[in-house]
């Protein structure tokens, strides 16, 4: 298990969820991993859980809607470890739960653009002008298939995931002449934190009940009935940092079953044909 050795990675949105999972596989693969997120508390754990394993990984607070701060967590990955070859802009947030469109005052609509693209920009550019300067490296931003399928809720989000995905497209066509490669992950009803993080208490309990729907429906609608997990996207992630995958730029791989290939298309047995 050392695909990574020798290399850096940033995983931002580190200390939890997707993120988490990247964190410690780039790890165990043997890469210095730069954890990076808000969560001091989560972030600073999980850095001692994995280098008491062995690895070699540190912690730095950086909220990725402040570019200076995603500026100074480059140069100081650069600084600490002398290279930055691997960055995973994962960190995002989920736009408040609303009863529909008309109900949306858009409020939280800066605040959700400013962490979900403007840090994926930001991320993206600052390693890359790093990358640019020293033999290339990878760019992997986190979008979902909610920027890929539309559907009802969240609004915002979805826009910002969208968005995501398009710039990742953009951004691989440019750095492509720096040997930078641009791809972009879209996960699918992967169990994480972040939408239970934009409830209030007063609407907790309806966020679980809707949560709850909204994933059984994916599961009714997803090919594959295995469960995704926080692994499977690493194992995307894994693949993306390493130099097997030196000759793709400007993807966007779903990790969902198949749920944005089709609805599943029910048989009735033969003997009710």
């Amino acid at each position: 298990m050392t695909e990574l050795a020798g290399k850096v990675a940033v995983v931002t949105g580190g200390a939890s969820g997707i993120g988490r999972g990247i964190a410690a596989r780039f790890a165990a693969e043997g890469a210095s991993v730069v954890i990076a997120d808000v969560r001091d508390d989560l972030g600073e754990a999980l850095v001692r859980e994995l280098n008491e394993a062995g690895a070699t990984t540190v912690y730095r607070h950086t909220d990725v809607g402040d570019q200076a701060q995603v500026a100074d967590l480059v140069s100081s990955t650069v600084e600490a470890f002398g290279a930055l070859n691997v960055m995973v802009n994962n960190a995002g947030i989920s736009s408040p739960l609303r009863k529909g469109l008309f109900h949306e005052d858009l409020e939280e609509f800066d605040r959700v653009m400013r962490v979900n693209l403007l840090g994926v920009m930001a991320g993206t550019r600052d390693a890359a002008r790093h990358m640019a300067d020293h033999g290339g490296g990878s760019v992997i931003n986190l979008g979902s298939i909610g920027g890929i399928q539309a559907g009802g809720g969240v609004s915002t989000y979805r826009a910002s995931k969208a968005a995501i995905i398009h710039f990742t497209k953009c951004a691989a066509i440019e750095l492509a002449h720096y040997e930078v490669r641009v791809n972009c992950l879209a996960p699918g009803n992967i169990p994480t934190p972040i939408l239970a993080s934009s409830a209030t208490d007063e609407d907790r309990e309806r966020l679980e009940k809707f949560e709850a729907r909204i994933r059984q429906q994916m599961r009714d609608d997803r090919p594959l009935k295995r469960e995704g997990t926080a692994d499977d996207v690493a194992e995307a992630a894994l693949y993306l940092a390493t130099d097997r995958s030196r000759y793709v730029t400007g993807t966007v791989l779903p990790i969902d079953g198949g749920t944005v290939a089709g609805k599943v298309i029910v048989r009735k047995p033969k003997d009710q044909q």
